[in-house]
């Protein structure tokens, strides 16, 4: 896939950063308790954006956990396993960018 470099604007902003060209866009909402399991992507970077609420991300190779909350974003990039859990009392969104690649899910568990 061949991905050119973004058109210029006839404008001035303070910064502008191309997160996804071609892909897919995708706004979650997570109840109290739920997950999505462990799992990975072999070539996509998932790129995750807190809008409300508190999202843990889990992630092995490397092992880690953080804890996102509204305005918070993190990047996972291709084949590193990762887990996404709404450990707080209210409903999580958050809007996942996709792009690299070709997606796939391959699950992760144990």
């Amino acid at each position: 896939m061949s991905v050119s470099a973004p058109k210029p604007v006839p404008y001035s902003v303070k910064a502008a950063e191309l997160i996804v060209a071609g892909g897919q866009a995708r706004l979650f909402t997570l109840a109290p308790g739920e997950s999505i399991p462990w799992h990975h992507h072999s070539e996509i970077t998932d790129h995750y954006f807190v809008l409300r609420g508190v999202l843990t991300v889990s992630t092995r190779g490397p092992d880690g956990e953080r804890e996102l909350d509204g305005g918070g974003r993190f990047q996972i990039t291709p084949r590193t396993a990762h887990c996404l859990r709404n450990r707080g009392a209210t409903d999580c969104q958050f809007l996942l960018l996709q792009g690299g690649g070709a997606y796939d899910w391959i699950n992760a568990d144990g």
